[in-house]
């Protein structure tokens, strides 16, 4: 072998790629034609700025604002949505024939029952992430959506976050070919938290962080996971109560794999990359934050960097609403349906689960969240 191939083989160097036109795939949040039902938004607390503000400028109709603090509602009407009426009580925005759709944005444990009285009065219903607290409860409420004939669908936002949403539309079109990896870092500083209630959870960034990219892996290989291992640790010098370092490296059925890795103690230098490759292709996405990224398609005619516009906030929750409108409005399965997401929690439990006894797990072996990953 001469120095020069040698060289090319150990990827010292690389050629020339040609530069090609992106391909033009429907990675912005998708729109109903006509169908504009009135919502009912339970759960005000801060992440449903997000919420509220997506739908705004979408021009969906918020008739309701509910939260067991009534000044929340209120501030969130004031702000967002002046003609909407506000209440403490979930069961009166229920009642309300007029309602179409609720968005539950409250956190996991309290949204259950208010979750399973939707779908038994019939509202089609967007959960916020994560959706369950346990696999078997989770199965219960898609079963009973079926049976109410109403869509269940999951906020995972994360979806529609510019970056992530043409990867996965890459993927989904069969540019890529076959998944052999998926590969996600995160490093950044989330000492934002110290303080919060978010700075009690052992398992802040493998669950309610960790959840976008399990779902991110999960969108893109299904059922494909075999097993995964993963740790969590605290940084050097950290004061945060949480363990602020934590990675999966997970095993794909026929072949392939994929990691997480979340380093959220860096003060300096922030940077994000997401890598995913395929038998026909590769494309990544790379920045110094998670609203600031380029996206590159790298295939056999070239090399694609595609103009993509929007961001993640607040981009990702008009994507997660208006799809489920979408998939009412044409009666068909939302792709952000409860039932799909169930394959990212699925392969996140067994992930805290890992973490904590030091093996590796089968997805869909841990059946609910382990003891202690939060409050």
């Amino acid at each position: 072998m001469s120095e020069e191939k040698s060289q090319d083989s150990y990827a010292l160097r690389t050629s020339e790629r040609t530069k090609i036109a992106a391909p033009d795939l429907p990675y912005q949040p998708p729109v109903p034609k006509t169908y504009r039902p009135n919502i009912g938004l339970i759960g005000c607390g801060g992440i449903s700025a997000a919420h509220l503000d997506a739908y705004k400028k979408s021009g969906y109709s918020v008739l309701w604002l509910c939260d067991r603090h009534p000044e929340r509602a209120e501030n969130r009407r004031a702000e967002f949505f002046p003609e909407a009426r506000v209440t403490t009580d979930p069961a009166e925005v229920l009642a309300d024939d007029a309602v179409e759709v609720v968005d539950l944005a409250q956190h996991p444990g309290p949204r259950f029952p208010v979750m399973d009285a939707a779908i038994r009065a019939r509202k089609h219903v967007l959960s916020q992430k994560p959706f369950v607290l346990s696999l078997d409860d989770g199965e219960r409420l898609c079963d009973l959506a079926d049976e109410r004939n109403v869509k269940l669908a999951v906020n995972q936002n994360g979806r529609w976050a510019p970056h992530l949403a043409y990867i996965r539309e890459a993927a989904r079109a069969g540019i890529l070919g076959e998944i052999s990896s998926v590969h996600v870092a995160i490093h950044w500083d989330h000492t934002w938290v110290r303080g919060t209630s978010f700075e009690r959870m052992r398992d802040l960034l493998l669950f309610d962080f960790g959840i976008h990219w399990f779902d991110f892996v999960a969108s893109l290989v299904g059922k494909r996971t075999t097993n995964v291992f993963a740790t969590r640790a605290l940084a050097p010098g950290q004061t945060m109560a949480c363990p602020m370092l934590a990675q999966a490296v997970v095993a794909l059925d026929g072949g392939g794999q994929a990691s997480l890795v979340f380093d959220a103690h860096v003060p300096h230098g922030s940077f994000d990359t997401t890598f995913v490759a395929g038998t026909l292709g590769s494309i990544r996405a790379t920045g110094p934050n998670l609203g600031t990224q380029t996206v590159t398609l790298h295939t056999a005619d070239g090399d694609a960097t595609p103009a993509l516009s929007g961001t993640w906030f607040n981009d990702g929750f008009a994507g997660t609403m208006g799809e489920l409108l979408c998939a009412i409005e044409e009666n068909r399965e939302p792709r952000n349906a409860a039932r799909a997401s169930l394959d990212g929690l699925a392969l996140c439990f067994a992930a805290l689960a890992s973490a904590s006894e030091g093996i590796t797990k089968v997805p869909g072996s841990v059946r609910a969240l382990p003891p202690g990953s939060v409050p």
